[in-house]
């Protein structure tokens, strides 16, 4: 596969929809379970009829191309029907935690001009909570409606009488189809326009030399809707290969996740690094049969080297680790039948592709140490930031788009990671952005000042800490810690909040004012 290999560029006029059309209508698509064990099944055809009549409901209200839909439920099969009809009609899907607060929703829905909300009943509250004027925001609906406020349309109510067929809006490759949010080192987050040819690529890059996902396998990719990396394996990968997703609605448990593996007969597996660090500690790891699992894949964050060698002690399965960004598709990993090299990312996931250069935009020599950057033809490479195009030629150099990590390559091509070049926390598979956490600090009374860095973590990779400088040094307590901590809670993603809290007299500064994290995060490696 080369660089430019016309395999990966999209027909002109495309609908990422489309990957799911040619399946056999009465193969199992997804197979859902909750904790109580709760089961439901569907098949392609069902699940593309579904699609259908939901999209004639929106097409009916007045919603057409081009138009934003923001999202926002947790995994249930529903989630599949209400992307696929929105991306059949041409709609931009802004995908969204449900673990999102007021604060989080008013800006994207502001900022996209979002003309639709769809949201699970049990958050519909956190959208009734913003005070901010939505102009652009025409519909409210729900999914299962009981609870919501007046004033929310009752989602499944828009299927009614419309038709089981639908044709799909003649959309182009160029044509948004995803704008997500992403978390930046200061400000708001950044809105990064996925294409519809963005997904005709992912699904090519991705799917055969990392994920491996057959037609005949039963894949079960842990990501939840409203990230990125949903888009990537439960909903593309998975129903673009006509395999079986199974999809389960609990909450993580190491032996429940194990046990899943085993009663489900998962062939193909997309965990993040924190979920294979914990099933890895797990006693009694040799009573599980994880005899069908033949492909493990893992993305987010490095993974360490001896979870690997759990697994492979264990199951004999190698845990082949990926790297990418929301603004790309998988750039770096341990690809299916490459030789494994001990504690690297991998390699490129085709020559030329990816680079690590200096500040010219240059690529380095071998086992030099510069920035990991994407050639900016890359047909999987995003299309702009939203509202914001400078801020892509801001992170571009000559021939690349800059991604802010920063990396060595050897002579043989493998990529072996050195941190990140910029202040973004990754915990857990979860990219979180110092300044929201601040600013949730700052409408604390207590608080003068602050300041978040990532600490190291054993399970979670890295978790948040925050240095904070009180009004009175007095009030410094294990007490105010805690409700520091649910503050934050309650005015940001509960994901984001600080688990690690240290008062200090002064925040290191430079000259112009601007806070030193790096002396921040070696105060913390010596506390």
């Amino acid at each position: 596969m080369e660089l430019n290999d016309q395999q990966w560029i999209a027909p002109e006029y495309y609908n990422l929809t489309s990957e799911m059309e040619h399946h056999p209508s009465g193969k199992i698509a997804l197979k859902w379970l909750n904790e109580k064990g709760d089961r439901e099944e569907i098949s392609y055809g069902e699940l593309l009829q579904q699609a259908n009549r939901l999209a004639g409901g929106l097409a009916h209200l007045g919603l057409h191309k081009g138009d934003r839909v923001l999202v926002m439920v947790p995994r249930r099969i529903i989630a599949y029907v209400i992307y696929l009809a929105c991306l059949k009609l041409g709609l931009a899907v802004i995908p969204s935690s449900e673990m999102l607060r007021a604060k989080d929703l008013s800006y994207r829905l502001r900022h996209s001009e979002a003309r639709a909300v769809i949201a699970w009943s049990e958050v519909t509250h956190e959208v009734d909570k913003i005070s901010d004027d939505l102009p652009a925001l025409d519909f409210r609906l729900a999914v299962s409606a009981d609870g919501a406020d007046s004033g929310w349309l009752e989602l499944e109510d828009l299927m009614i009488g419309q038709p089981d067929q639908l044709t799909a809006v003649n959309t182009h490759r160029d044509d948004m189809a995803i704008l997500a949010y992403t978390s930046g080192t200061t400000g708001n987050p950044k809105a990064v326009v996925h294409s519809h040819g963005w997904g005709y690529a992912h699904l090519r890059i991705t799917s055969s030399p990392w994920l491996d996902i057959r037609e005949s396998d039963t894949v079960w990719a842990t990501a939840a809707p409203g990230w990125q990396k949903w888009i990537w394996s439960p909903f593309l990968a998975v129903l673009g290969n006509g395999a079986t997703g199974f999809v389960y609605n609990g909450p993580f448990q190491p032996n429940r996740y194990l046990q899943l593996m085993q009663d489900e007969g998962i062939q193909a597996l997309c965990c993040t690094p924190t979920e294979y660090r914990l099933m890895a500690k797990t006693e009694g790891l040799d009573t599980y049969d994880l005899s069908r699992l033949r492909s493990a894949v893992s993305a987010g964050e490095p993974l360490n080297q001896e979870v690997i060698n759990e697994f492979q002690r264990h199951f004999n399965i190698t845990i082949r680790d990926g790297y990418g960004q929301t603004e790309s598709t998988l750039l770096i990993g341990t690809l299916k039948d490459t030789p494994i090299r001990t504690g690297s990312m991998g390699k490129a996931m085709a020559p030329g592709l990816v680079e690590v250069v200096d500040e010219q935009g240059i690529p380095v020599a071998p086992g030099v140490v510069g920035d990991i950057a994407v050639h900016l033809t890359m047909p999987a490479l995003f299309h702009t930031y939203y509202k914001d195009p400078e801020r892509k030629a801001s992170c571009t150099t000559g021939e690349f788009f800059v991604t802010g990590d920063r990396a060595r390559k050897d002579e043989d091509g493998y990529f072996w990671f050195e941190g990140r070049g910029d202040d973004i926390i990754i915990s857990a598979g979860y990219t979180i952005g110092p300044f929201e956490v601040e600013e949730a600090l700052m409408r604390h009374s207590s608080v003068k000042e602050c300041a978040v860095v990532a600490s190291p973590d054993e399970i979670r990779g890295h978790v948040v800490k925050a240095f904070i400088v009180l009004k009175d040094a007095s009030a410094a307590s294990p007490e105010l810690v805690k409700e520091l901590q649910s503050h934050v809670k309650e005015w940001t993603a509960p994901y984001k909040y600080p688990r690690k809290i240290e008062f200090i007299s002064d925040l290191p500064k430079t000259t112009s004012g601007k806070i030193r994290r790096v002396e921040l995060r070696e105060l913390d490696r010596n506390s």
